[in-house]
């Protein structure tokens, strides 16, 4: 099993456990120690991994942190754990202070779910305030995964990290820095782009109708975007579906001739499929047609469904089912609209999948 399988492994195993877990050494045992174990050292070696690792703070003699990961008999990464519900905020001095006194070029502060890197970029021998590298791991992403892997015991090159680190540390900083502008575009943010379209003096009122009118239109940029995507994403498979062998649509009606699955229902069937297939194999996504709506499931199974479509009344909607499992059903007007509820149909779908 290769790096990013593990990893997406233990994050499915946080993910089912977390709510059994009721003590800090119980998250350090189910969740951190298999986390450091990924990295290929032997957590059972104390030359390679030290548990209760003494650092003496001035007078303060006899403190430890959870977990110090040796390098060449040095400590290079020191870890401080707390329980899995606890916000990481609270605790970042602590290890600014283990930090201070210690040889290590990289500090950890996680409670198994959240992971905050942290290092000296910013000034020499002294921890920067924000880390360089911060996820969830039950939400990993790709990327995540490919700055994780270079802490690995077997490729392990602290300079490479630190030449790489602070650029992800900015890149990550304007990241958020984006998603709050988006969100809640800036004063600044507004004038900007009110100047290049408005030809007078831009006035608080002018700024306030201008902030509605720069949100709107980010949202709606975004918007278009995810479509256009999903779209091509649609095309590609239509495409693949002509040129290799087909995965056969089965009309599966139930035993009513009065029931007949139109073009209309199967198109929507294969946006969602589109918008799925991010996270589940195309073959279980499976469809049963009713007469009052057409319904789209995973494993054709009743009690996984994770959508329906009511396309054959003069209104047309299309529902999704709440973490309660209540349908909540939206109005569209053409089938393009499915792909605005990409997210909701992603969230039934992880839902789904932790039962």
């Amino acid at each position: 099993m290769d790096y990013k399988d593990l990893i997406k492994q233990l994050a499915e195993r946080v993910g089912k456990l977390k709510d059994q877990i009721q003590t800090e050494e119980a998250t350090k045992n189910a969740f951190i120690m298999p986390f450091i174990q990924a990295w290929g050292y032997d957590i059972f070696n104390p030359t390679e991994v030290v548990p209760e690792f003494v650092t003496d703070i001035g007078t303060k003699k006899g403190e430890k942190i959870d977990y110090a990961i040796f390098k060449e008999n040095s400590p290079t990464i020191l870890i401080e754990c707390k329980h899995w519900n606890q916000n990481l905020s609270l605790h970042d001095n602590q290890l600014l202070r283990y930090f201070h006194v210690s040889k290590a070029k990289f500090g950890v502060l996680t409670n198994g779910i959240i992971y905050r890197f942290y290092s000296d970029l910013v000034e020499p021998n002294k921890m920067d305030e924000k880390p360089f590298l911060e996820f969830n791991i039950t939400e990993i992403k790709d990327n995540q995964i490919d700055e994780l892997k270079k802490f690995h015991k077997s490729v392990f090159d602290a300079e490479k990290i630190i030449n790489t680190a602070s650029e992800l540390k900015y890149t990550n900083e304007l990241k958020q820095l984006i998603q709050q502008e988006f969100l809640n575009p800036s004063p600044e943010l507004v004038k900007l782009f009110a100047k290049q379209v408005y030809p007078s003096n831009i006035s608080a009122k002018i700024l306030e109708l201008f902030t509605t009118l720069t949100k709107r239109s980010i949202q709606q940029y975004i918007s278009d975007l995810i479509t256009e995507r999903l779209k091509t994403a649609l095309t590609k498979e239509d495409e693949a579906l002509k040129t290799n062998e087909p995965d056969q649509i089965e009309i599966q009606n139930v035993e009513n001739n009065d029931i007949i699955t139109t073009d209309e229902e199967i198109e929507g069937f294969s946006i969602v499929k589109a918008i799925l297939r991010q996270k589940v194999k195309s073959s279980r996504l499976t469809f049963r047609d009713a007469k009052s709506y057409f319904a789209i499931m995973l494993d054709d199974n009743n009690r996984k469904s994770i959508c329906r479509l009511y396309l054959n009344g003069n209104k047309k909607f299309v529902s999704y089912f709440d973490d309660q499992k209540k349908e909540v059903k939206n109005e569209i007007t053409t089938l393009d609209d499915i792909f605005t509820y990409s997210d909701y149909f992603l969230k039934t779908l992880e839902n789904i999948e932790k039962q």
